[in-house]
């Protein structure tokens, strides 16, 4: 499915949401939720090509497989984190949504710690 279609498809479902909101607002969200998982299952589709552009950038450049892996889970993490913030805060509970990106961010930065520990040891090499 391309860009389009999604872009139709979601366009369709805010539009039945925001419907639906005038007759029972819970309906809207759940409309809204469905949405966001069936584009979600579309992008998982497309994982397959990133997957494959990694595994032919490390084999070109002869980079440590921890870091495109790590690299990839901090994508991941920024995915869930937005969807499911913009989803609490379209169900009213922004501040929910607020904790939600503050942890992807704290994870994010714990998942990373180990990359900056051996970027500040490769320093730590040339200064000696």
């Amino acid at each position: 499915m391309n860009i389009i279609a999604i872009g139709v498809a979601g366009i369709t479902a805010v539009l039945l949401a925001i419907e639906l909101k005038g007759i029972r607002a819970e309906y809207g969200t759940c409309l809204a939720i469905a949405a966001g998982c069936f584009i979600s299952f579309y992008a998982v589709g497309k994982m397959k090509s990133i997957f494959d552009a990694m595994a032919r950038i490390q084999d070109m450049i002869q980079i440590n497989g921890v870091y495109l892996s790590t690299l990839l889970k901090m994508a991941g993490i920024t995915y869930v984190a937005e969807f499911s913030s913009g989803i609490c805060r379209d169900a009213g509970y922004g501040a929910i949504g607020n904790q939600i990106e503050v942890f992807g961010r704290l994870t994010i930065l714990a998942v990373s710690m180990p990359i900056v520990l051996a970027l500040m040891e490769v320093l730590q090499g040339f200064a000696a």
